[in-house]
């Protein structure tokens, strides 16, 4: 580790998406600026940086997490899974392709931590109602919509989910979907497989402010 280091930089070993990283940030940072401004995990959102929009959520040994208002030094030996994360080389996660074919957002910026939160929702209950998703989506902000889409997709893919019997957290296998006719269809879900970082990452200029671009 280079001695010339500011004293206030902290190095941390995460792992986030599978992966075992090793990150130098300020001490100070939170796992939201660490995920954006370190490891360009940028499908988490910098929304409020104060916790009450939901655009940062990560999953967090899963469970959903605000990373905006966690610090990153205390994700160390916790197991963090960003939007990237969710998609595997057998595709898309079922939620991602549900959101999709609902067409149940538009903008899209708060799209990573709705389906983050879902996702954690229906890990933990597979059969959930529309009453026990509208709690677990109660802390993630959507000024576009209704809400009405993102409801039905949850339960959507708690349907498909349950009829493909899916045994694994967050990033099973799951069955292709019937694809909606080209009329219906909404735009695609993006999403991309993190790289794989096991390298180093040491600050070379000045730290990004906390609020600053998104």
């Amino acid at each position: 580790m280079p001695s010339q280091l500011s004293p206030q930089i902290k190095v941390m070993r995460l792992h986030i998406n599978g992966a075992d990283v090793e990150v130098a940030a300020p001490a100070h940072w939170t796992l939201l600026e660490v995920v954006r401004y370190r490891l360009g995990l940028t499908g988490s959102k910098q929304g409020c940086d104060k916790g009450d929009c939901g655009a940062c959520t990560v999953l967090f040994d899963g469970k959903a997490r605000l990373s905006c208002i966690t610090l990153a030094a205390d994700a160390v030996g916790h197991d963090v899974v960003t939007i990237e994360g969710l998609v595997t080389k057998e595709g898309l996660d079922l939620l991602q392709k549900t959101f999709d074919e609902a067409g149940a957002l538009q903008c899209g910026f708060c799209q990573p931590g709705m389906i983050l939160a879902a996702r954690a929702c229906l890990d933990h209950q597979p059969e959930a109602s529309r009453d026990d998703i509208k709690a677990a989506l109660a802390s993630n902000l959507c000024r576009c919509t209704g809400y009405t889409k993102i409801f039905e997709a949850v339960e959507r893919a708690a349907r498909e989910g349950k009829k493909a019997e899916l045994g694994g957290p967050c990033c099973g296998p799951v069955p292709p979907l019937k694809e909606p006719d080209a009329a219906d269809r909404a735009p695609a879900v993006a999403g991309a497989k993190s790289p794989a970082v096991s390298s180093l990452s040491v600050p070379t200029g000045p730290s990004k402010p906390r609020n600053g671009p998104r």
